[in-house]
């Protein structure tokens, strides 16, 4: 067979290394696509002059961008035949990635676990985001539910790992140039509000809106060559149990972080993924909104230019957040789609 018809469950060994193909360079026409279609505003990340005036040698790519890039990568080799992308885990950002270079993923089976069904089972992987000189930008855990070929396949080998409940940002400061924050101007950064300026256990209404299109989530997902056919296949999607595409979990995210823009706007770098869940699924024609909890402040040895915010967005769907919709006694606010609990660095 000459074609890739994707992984089963059963397919996949414990301890086993996949490269992925195939290597991406990102480009400025990467960065303008993405904007376009989530229209983050974060200073950093928008404007050459101010980047390299507080001490970057240009603007990076959105984090978000590097994110899903790596990503994309692993989904014909880990997700293809995924129901659904079930949760991620310690996420780190370990350098910035700038346009013109060349981006690869290699993966790491690290849990098995069959469904009581047997018709699926969860896959855990940890996968690395390299540069061309093989250099990490980006390492997370995820785990996926995936359908099994034969469920009476027999799975040899079960783990389910353990993962740290939160990443220590002092381990991820060195991933930013040391900044010049006298240089950081607030009046362009579109925010006055710094580390300082943030209480542990405020919550924050990001206030805004936005209504996702069935044509931009699908060039979203091909923006990041992410071929989940649940994401393509309109076809065969009429005969899963939602009847329709479902809407990449990562355009959520990337929408979260572009609304929390509002409340958070200095909040311009991330530095690792603690814990997240899809929730609920998101369909076309949805319209997301975020709120955000300040869940620890921490203070970075040998940086005093910036200091790092533990933060939890949580995203809804067709609900505003004034009332801060969260988990209930029985689970979840049905309007809950995302929660990611994520560390953000900060100007000081």
């Amino acid at each position: 067979m000459k074609t890739n018809p994707g992984r089963f469950f059963e397919d996949y060994r414990l301890g086993e290394t996949i490269r992925h193909a195939t290597p991406r360079t990102v480009t400025s026409g990467d960065v303008a696509l993405y904007t376009s279609l989530y229209g983050p505003r974060f200073a950093v990340q928008s404007s050459d002059a101010f980047a390299k005036a507080i001490g970057y040698p240009q603007s990076p790519l959105d984090d978000l961008l590097t994110f899903h890039v790596v990503f994309g990568k692993t989904v014909p080799d880990i997700s293809l035949n995924a129901l659904a992308n079930l949760g991620y885990a310690e996420g780190g950002f370990r350098r910035p990635v700038y346009p013109g270079e060349t981006l690869s993923t290699v993966s790491e089976v690290i849990g098995l676990k069959e469904s009581s069904n047997r018709q699926t089972g969860v896959v855990y992987v940890r996968s690395t985001g390299s540069d061309a000189n093989g250099e990490t930008v980006l390492s997370y855990c995820r785990w996926v539910l995936v359908k099994k070929r034969d469920p009476e396949a027999k799975i040899e080998q079960e783990h389910v790992p353990t993962f740290a409940k939160v990443v220590d940002p002092a381990d991820l400061a060195g991933a930013l140039p040391p900044l010049n924050v006298g240089a950081y101007d607030l009046d362009l950064a579109g925010s006055p509000h710094r580390f300082g300026d943030y209480v542990v256990g405020e919550k924050i209404d990001h206030v805004d809106g936005m209504t996702v299109e069935e044509a931009e989530h699908q060039i979203a997902t091909r923006l990041y060559q992410n071929t989940a056919k649940v994401h393509f296949d309109g076809f065969a999607a009429k005969d899963t149990r939602f009847g329709r595409r479902l809407i990449y979990g990562g355009v959520v995210i990337s929408l979260a972080r572009a609304l929390s823009f509002n409340g958070l706007g200095n909040a311009f770098a991330l530095a690792g993924i603690n814990a997240g869940r899809h929730v609920a699924p998101l369909f076309a024609g949805d319209t997301v909104y975020a709120w955000s909890e300040v869940l620890e402040a921490a203070e970075l040895p040998g940086r005093s230019d910036i200091g790092a915010l533990r933060l939890r967005t949580v995203a809804t769907k067709n609900q505003p957040c004034g009332a801060h919709p969260d988990k209930t006694g029985d689970g979840y606010d049905p309007a809950v789609i995302l929660d990611l609990d994520y560390w953000a660095f900060m100007p000081r």
